[in-house]
């Protein structure tokens, strides 16, 4: 995976009534994260039929840029903030592009 673009998928969904709190710290994230060295994209997504389901669709130009990500402060204080929001663990895959 080394020296190739990486492309992380997280699913994340909302615990009953916390739909609208879920998707303002999910955008709050946004900014920041763009900002960050090796920072492709930061895309954030809601699905049109369930409005608690969210998906993050991010480009990190290697897994190093990935780790030092998951590490910052903005992002482990919303992790820090995941139990009361979340009704399950985000599902999390990597991705590598081939074509």
């Amino acid at each position: 995976m080394s020296g190739k673009p990486l492309t992380v998928v997280a699913h994340l969904k909302a615990k009953q009534g916390e739909q609208e709190n879920l998707r303002r710290e999910l955008l709050a994230l946004i900014p920041t994260t763009r900002q960050e060295p090796g920072c492709i994209n930061y895309d954030l997504h809601q699905a049109t039929d369930d409005p608690g389901s969210f998906l993050f669709h991010e480009t990190w130009t290697s897994k190093q840029h990935l780790d030092d990500h998951l590490g910052r402060p903005h992002l482990k204080a919303f992790l820090g903030k995941a139990d009361q929001l979340l009704a399950e663990p985000p599902r999390i895959t990597l991705w590598e592009l081939i074509g």
